[in-house]
């Protein structure tokens, strides 16, 4: 499979935006401080409704499950209509939307998101496409001058070598991004059952988070785990130095709105029960 570099299918388009088209959010230092407070408090729990899920009746189940679960965040695909929907099924549950291009970013954010997020890139690897280290701190810099008061998560692809991850993630700690996000191999095969392979598939994630931690102590900048996330694995994410943890497929994977909230339950006590054994 020919592999292509992300700069290489979007360098036509890489400078295709104006300062006119940036965000104006009605946001500020204690919008910014009160989205981010479950990261600051190290409780952050987002629900990943998913990077290619625009089907209104699945996002709004998962949104009001999320609500009813008690999770800090949802994470939706960029579309400003799903923005809506999600606030006005889950209002206590600060939003987040996803995309690889920064542009889809502006509308959101004019629809009101809380945070936004560059990633996941893993979407993309069947293709053939690959995001070098270049490419995503590109991406960030054009975020950040379309929305510039909007707290920002930036996914680092686990394709890269983890010493190339943290680099990558101190590079963007001097940008001022707010959230470091991991990304497993959501691929790896594991011959295990039960907890075991759980252990085993959130295993990328958890070491890159390891990693990333401590690479950004100090920085200002924290760090949310994400594949292979459960209520098992979540908070291991958390001893090994995350602030926040995703959790997509163990949630929105459920076939019914009750069950998923049931699991979202079963995650926030899961973290609540570690935080309190951590803290002693």
């Amino acid at each position: 499979m020919r592999v292509l570099t992300f700069a290489t299918v979007c360098m036509a388009s890489a400078s295709a935006f104006h300062i006119s088209m940036m965000a104006t959010p009605a946001s500020g230092p204690r919008f910014h401080k009160e989205i981010m407070r479950p990261f600051r408090e190290g409780r952050a729990f987002k629900v990943i409704a998913g990077l290619t899920n625009f089907d209104r009746d699945s996002v709004g189940r998962i949104a009001r499950a999320a609500g009813m679960g008690g999770a800090t965040h949802l994470d939706l695909a960029a579309d400003p209509e799903l923005v809506a929907l999600a606030k006005a099924q889950a209002p206590r549950v600060r939003t987040m939307v996803s995309a690889i291009d920064p542009e889809k970013f502006v509308p959101c954010v004019e629809a009101g998101v809380d945070m936004i997020e560059l990633g996941n890139f893993d979407a993309f690897y069947s293709s053939g496409l690959r995001f070098s280290s270049l490419d995503i701190l590109d991406l960030t810099k054009r975020t950040q001058a379309l929305c510039p008061r909007t707290p920002l998560s930036v996914t680092i692809p686990h394709v890269l070598a983890m010493e190339e991850q943290a680099q990558l993630a101190l590079s963007l700690a001097g940008l001022g991004v707010d959230v470091i996000q991991t990304e497993g191999a959501p691929s790896i095969s594991t011959m295990s059952t039960g907890l075991t392979a759980a252990i085993e598939k959130a295993a990328p994630a958890l070491a890159a988070t390891y990693v990333l931690s401590r690479a950004l102590a100090g920085k200002g900048t924290l760090v949310m785990a994400a594949s292979g996330m459960n209520e098992v694995t979540a908070p291991m994410a958390l001893v090994s130095g995350a602030q926040g943890v995703g959790v997509g497929t163990a949630i929105s994977g459920l076939d019914s709105e009750a069950a998923m909230a049931t699991k979202v339950r079963e995650i926030v006590r899961a973290l609540q029960r570690n935080k309190v054994q951590m803290q002693h």
